[in-house]
């Protein structure tokens, strides 16, 4: 079925959602599998005639008609926010996305109270904020932790009133931890939960190995590996495994086990959404986000030259990958990546190519070691070792972008991207590209 696998080799925000989005246009995709973070996400689709959306939950091959989206147990639901994204994919011209949706029963739901507790316990860090959404996903997972057998789940909005005891028993355990939350009624909450049980369709966990056999399927990941709950550098990081991992997992129960190519993502510029280490910032790079801007909850969108080292290390801690989508390479300003582009695509603000460089080691360090998962006194001492790191750059920008990143990390890049749309994208490689195609739009 040649299955893929998408993941982000950074902090997130490296086009996870356009290079998703190019697979379901070039090939007869049948379902584009979820299989960790929740409403957090933000995977930004464009398409040639100016529509477009911000994916969080539903997949990011939804624009292309007949595509479905599996929310697998990794993911953490928030029905509320899933009924808004609905509602804007039907403004922009989705109707049936509900209707193409299946959900684990399993899955862990993020509801009102997980949201106002995630937001009190960031409010109270002061200075010291991790970088939270503020969406409550990270509460959702540590509260399923804690009582995993009272966490409420998507298959609880099928039993109104076991829901409703699981969200009583919710509400009183952080208001007794937190104080009073910023949250409505349970009572006023049950109609959204069971209303959205009666509008999507529920699955077991068997459901999957079958979809997997019906035709080829998209694993998309959520954020990125430098912020995996267990080797990035804690405690910026999120509650959820970043890496091929869980889709791993899924394939192996579906008998499918090493079945599927893994592509990883990076972008020309490392980025970051909120604080952490980030060794190759530079604020002087004239670059802009505008599907990235500051909010009061991560702060500002960051930007510095590409960090080889980061991402060797994102390599390492993932178990390597097939070969890489390098995006964002209108940014460079070189010749095989245009620079002119319309206003709002992140380009450099006067048009002219901007000063990119790669960083392949540091000051302090050239390398840097995964550890075993689980040992976070490890990670934050990683992490206070980055604060302190300065970058080397050992020559100017590259005149082949594509071949220097090859090169810093011994991997073949496989798909180009140019811009924000699937037009934008060359296959450089006929086994990522399945059969080239004119690219509809």
């Amino acid at each position: 079925m040649n299955h893929v696998v998408v993941v982000d080799l950074g902090y997130g925000d490296a086009g996870k959602g356009t290079v998703v989005d190019w697979l379901c246009a070039t090939r007869p995709v049948h379902t584009v599998v979820r299989f960790n973070g929740g409403a957090q996400a933000a995977h930004n689709v464009v398409l040639p005639d100016g529509r477009q959306h911000t994916f969080a939950q539903f997949g990011a091959g939804t624009f292309r008609p007949g595509v479905r989206t599996h929310l697998s147990r990794y993911v953490v639901v928030d029905p509320l926010a899933l009924a808004a994204e609905a509602d804007h994919l039907t403004s922009v011209g989705v109707p049936d996305a509900l209707d193409r949706l299946t959900v684990d029963g399993d899955a862990l739901l993020a509801t009102p109270y997980h949201r106002a507790a995630n937001r009190a316990r960031e409010m109270a860090r002061g200075a010291d904020r991790h970088g939270s959404c503020g969406l409550g996903v990270g509460e959702s997972v540590a509260y399923g932790l804690a009582h995993p057998d009272e966490a409420p789940r998507v298959a609880d909005c099928r039993h109104p009133e076991r829901l409703r005891r699981r969200l009583t028993l919710l509400r009183d355990r952080l208001t007794a931890e937190l104080g009073p939350l910023d949250a409505p009624p349970v009572a006023d909450c049950l109609p959204a939960f069971t209303g959205f049980a009666d509008r999507v369709r529920i699955v077991d966990g068997t459901y999957l190995a079958g979809v997997l056999r019906a035709g080829t399927c998209v694993f998309e990941g959520a954020q990125g590996v430098l912020l995996d709950e267990w080797h990035g550098f804690h405690p910026y990081t999120t509650w959820s495994t970043t890496t091929f991992a869980n889709a791993e997992t899924l394939l192996t129960e579906a008998g499918l086990a090493g079945s599927a190519q893994r592509l990883g993502v990076l972008r020309t510029t490392t980025t970051r959404h909120g604080p952490g280490p980030l060794v190759t910032e530079d604020p002087a790079l004239p670059f802009t986000d505008p599907r990235n801007p500051t909010n009061p909850w991560q702060g500002r969108f960051r930007f510095g030259h590409f960090d080889a080292v980061a991402h060797r290390y994102a390599l390492a801690v993932a178990g390597g990958v097939d070969g890489l989508a390098l995006t964002h390479l209108d940014l460079t300003g070189r010749p095989d990546s245009p620079a002119q582009r319309a206003p709002g695509t992140g380009c450099p603000t006067d048009g002219g190519p901007a000063p990119l460089r790669i960083c392949r080691r540091y000051d302090t360090l050239d390398r840097l070691d995964p550890g075993p998962p689980g040992d976070l006194d490890r990670q934050a001492a990683l992490t206070a070792r980055l604060a302190a790191a300065r970058p080397v750059y050992d020559d100017g920008p590259p005149t082949d972008w594509v071949a220097a990143v090859e090169a810093a990390l011994d991997v073949p890049v496989t798909l180009t991207s140019h811009g924000p749309t699937a037009a934008d994208k060359i296959a450089r490689s006929a086994q990522v590209a399945g059969q080239l195609v004119a690219v509809p739009g």
